[in-house]
């Protein structure tokens, strides 16, 4: 169930089209460039991008902390719509939306959490994360065309 109180929502138009983006998810190679925000950096030991697949990683802080991640990819709607399953505190679903628009696609990230108690208590952290997280999926993306 969701209720505003568990859901973080970012949502900014990039100058991609969806399929590009898209294929910044489904390309192992360039998600581990950008997925994280500032200062992260990743090691995969499992990328299955398929519905039902197992995504496990090791996120590195800046800080020299890990941060053990695991996932399973719930739905993939090429080019569409991304969905996501954190299988690891904090659990909440990723739904990641890709909207043709003038110019580019309206991506929309949105995380489901499911307890809003969690969700608020680090609303604080993740909204500029994802934002960051999107800066770096946007300057990946500018390099590559």
């Amino acid at each position: 169930m969701s209720t505003l109180e568990n859901i973080i929502r970012n949502s900014r138009k990039l100058p991609f089209p969806a399929e590009t983006i898209y294929n910044a998810f489904a390309s192992q190679e360039m998600l581990v460039r950008w997925w994280g925000p500032d200062g992260f950096t990743n090691t995969f030991e499992v990328f299955e991008f398929k519905p039902g697949g197992q995504w496990k990683f090791m996120m590195h802080g800046p800080e020299g902390k890990n941060y053990p991640n695991e996932s399973i990819f719930v739905a993939l709607e090429e080019g569409q719509k991304i969905v996501i399953r954190h299988n690891v505190t904090p659990y909440f679903t990723l739904t990641v939306m890709l909207t043709p628009v003038a110019g580019g696609t309206q991506l929309t990230w949105e995380q489901v959490f499911d307890e809003a108690p969690v969700a608020q208590a680090i609303k604080h952290i993740v909204e500029p994360a994802n934002e960051q997280n999107l800066d770096r999926l946007t300057a990946v993306l500018q390099q590559t065309v």
